[in-house]
């Protein structure tokens, strides 16, 4: 999820309760709720060494602990000289253990996913029920933040004494987690509206519903055959017609996309990829060369070509060069 949802989050479960476990359990849940991202800095490698990295051992469950532990840190650097940490680190860790495990969960429930099982398995575990970004998820966390500001400058009014929110922060965590059940069975029929049809005459071997960030009834559909896949738009409120999506064709030149799948960089890019759509198209150069590409479908129209990999191939079957990119295709220089 985005750094917002993370930070909204920690802050409602500091109010639910847990600033009882320790001295400045908010800045503590704060930086927990967000310390996995720390992974970002694998960013200056590039873009396929953040690929790599991103949601990784920072999201794993062994690693928790640790990451626990650099959310700690930073706040007792701060407070060291005014606070006696020796008798609160078991509650300090146990708070900061909370925020970093929210983190986790709320990556589990959108579509980039998580290798949660790290080093055990580097399967991607993700639940596709959530946006990266949801707008309904921001509205429910900053209500949580507006109502006590609100009940305070009324109490402060009429001179009664204010609450702490911590009723409102509990009722904000029950109905996020409402809503996270609510869009998980809302994914589970969209699925199944998926799977249920034919495709030009063709089953479906996988299907996917991609959220949105906003209408929880309007999910966005994959469908993979042999040959091509479909993509269009499942409203839960109306009938699915499975022709009204659009068609891609799978590229039949098995000699070039073997050549680009040998390369680091398709073989770095299909462990997060597995199921891309794949183009072949004639490159500008050198003579008789073709670009071979796979592009995720879960972000973005294929014909924009986001989030995927390249490859120019020679006549001979020589892979050229190659590259992956979260941007469109081609909008940066290759190496």
């Amino acid at each position: 999820m985005d750094n917002l949802t993370h930070t909204l989050v920690g802050l409602m479960l500091s109010r639910a309760g847990l600033n009882k476990l320790t001295p400045h359990a908010t800045p503590i849940l704060l930086l927990a709720a967000n310390v996995p991202d720390i992974d970002i800095v694998t960013a200056f490698g590039g873009s396929l060494s953040y690929l790599d990295a991103h949601r990784g051992y920072t999201h794993a469950l062994l690693v928790l602990p640790l990451m626990a532990l650099l959310a700690v840190l930073p706040v007792v650097l701060f407070t060291f000289r005014k606070i006696e940490w020796r008798r609160q680190w078991p509650g300090a860790l146990g708070a900061a253990g909370v925020g970093v495990l929210s983190h986790l969960l709320l990556d589990w429930t959108n579509m980039y996913g998580i290798r949660m099982l790290l080093p055990f398995s580097s399967e991607w575990l993700r639940l596709d029920i959530t946006n990266v970004v949801d707008f309904w998820i921001w509205a429910v966390l900053l209500f949580g933040v507006a109502a006590p500001l609100l009940s305070r400058l009324v109490s402060s009014e009429i001179g009664a004494r204010s609450g702490t929110g911590r009723g409102t922060a509990i009722f904000v965590l029950v109905l996020l987690c409402g809503y996270e059940f609510g869009r998980f069975l809302l994914h589970q029929r969209a699925v199944a509206t998926l799977d249920s049809r034919l495709y030009q005459g063709a089953a479906p071997l996988r299907v996917s519903a991609i959220p949105g960030p906003a209408n929880p009834a309007l999910w966005r559909g994959i469908v993979e055959t042999n040959g091509f896949m479909v993509i269009g738009t499942v409203n839960l409120l109306q009938e699915f017609d499975p022709s009204e999506g659009t068609l891609y064709y799978q590229a039949d030149a098995p000699r070039e996309i073997a050549a680009a799948r040998a390369t680091p960089v398709f073989q770095r890019y299909l462990r997060f990829s597995p199921n891309p759509l794949w183009r072949v198209i004639p490159a500008e150069k050198p003579e008789n060369a073709v670009r071979v590409t796979a592009v995720d479908p879960r972000f973005g129209d294929p014909r924009e070509g986001r989030f995927g990999a390249e490859a120019v191939v020679d006549q001979q079957g020589r892979v050229i060069e190659s590259d992956f990119t979260f941007g469109p295709i081609g909008a940066v220089r290759r190496q």
